[in-house]
């Protein structure tokens, strides 16, 4: 089979990438990235330069890879395309006779929204972290009191994350950042967990549960465990969401409620690290859109996991270009 992985540059997409290089499946992998100098481009069997996905002719060059390469199915690798992707999900499987693992426009708004995702999570009685929109914070300083989040209803990697301890820093935080959502600090740095779902015709079929520490926003150690409870409170989560396919929900234990306060409606940043407890979601995703083959829960091995640096040497005039690999397959 031949996949083909948007967002090469990502640390999203090279999970992915990653995945599929670790499954048992002889996939042909095509990659693609906007920059030439994304790492990821060199770990595929062909690789192609696209646009940015606000750009007119994003559409247009997916399609004309798409057209060349006819891949079986299309995995993005980057949260910016998510939006587009989703909104045009039944045009490119019917026009090129693919699957392509996107939710629909409505989960990927909930999650690619922290207001949204807040507002869902409470309707749904799930563990919700108390939030509001800025105007309505005198409300929420007398339920839960100072510190508080303030962070971009739409953004990721925690950039215009911040935390206030008073009324002046959060009028100052309101005032420089247009945009944001108001949270209650809840747990703490050693409660922090992010899981992974694989959910198919509404129904929760496979969960992962791994505690985490970060660094930059990014996980830097995981410790996966069978954490039963947890797993249960995220099949339900999963189960509300109704995702197609993967998705990743990050929370933090509050006085023993978990309590998400992000969801991706997409595979994770730890998609690759997943793999080392015995969890390759996008392996059991493609068996089961290729091949019908049932998601069944695997057992998760009991590990503690360190990330690290590496490298991707390219040697000169390796360099992917525009035009290059197309004109070769042409």
């Amino acid at each position: 089979m031949k996949a083909f992985i948007t967002g090469a540059g990502a640390l999203l997409g090279q999970g992915i990438i990653r995945a599929l290089r670790r499954s048992t499946l002889r996939a042909t992998i095509i990659v693609v990235d906007p920059s030439p100098l994304s790492a990821g481009l060199y770990w595929g069997d062909a690789a192609y330069l696209v646009p940015m996905a606000k750009d007119p002719e994003y559409l247009d060059r997916l399609g004309d890879l798409l057209r060349t390469e006819r891949p079986d199915i299309l995995i993005p690798g980057t949260d910016v395309e998510l939006p587009i992707l989703s909104a045009n999900r039944e045009a490119i499987e019917s026009t090129y006779g693919i699957k392509v693992i996107i939710s629909s426009p409505h989960v990927v708004s909930i999650a690619n929204d922290k207001w949204l995702t807040s507002a869902f999570l409470r309707e749904r009685g799930l563990g919700f972290v108390p939030s509001c929109l800025p105007g309505d914070e005198e409300a929420l300083i007398e339920g839960c009191g100072f510190p508080l989040i303030v962070k971009p209803r739409i953004g990721a990697r925690s950039i215009g994350f911040g935390i206030v301890r008073d009324r002046d820093q959060l009028r100052r935080a309101i005032a420089e950042q247009p945009g944001i959502v108001i949270q209650k600090y809840v747990g703490s740095d050693a409660t922090e967990y992010t899981a992974g779902t694989l959910t198919f015709d509404g129904k929760c079929r496979a969960t992962i549960v791994m505690r985490r520490d970060l660094r930059d926003g990014n996980t830097y150690r995981a410790f996966a465990e069978p954490f039963p409870d947890l797993n249960e409170a995220m099949v339900q989560a999963a189960d509300a969401l109704g995702a197609y396919g993967p998705a990743n929900f990050q929370f933090r234990l509050d006085d023993g409620v978990p309590r998400i306060f992000e969801i991706n409606a997409r595979f994770s940043g730890t998609t690759a690290v997943r793999i080392h407890a015995g969890f390759n979601e996008v392996e059991m995703c493609i068996r089961h859109l290729l091949f019908g083959e049932p998601v069944v829960q695997p057992e998760i091995t009991p590990v503690t996991i360190l990330r690290h640096w590496s490298e991707t040497v390219v040697k000169s005039g390796d360099l992917v270009t525009a035009s290059a690999r197309l004109e070769e397959k042409a």
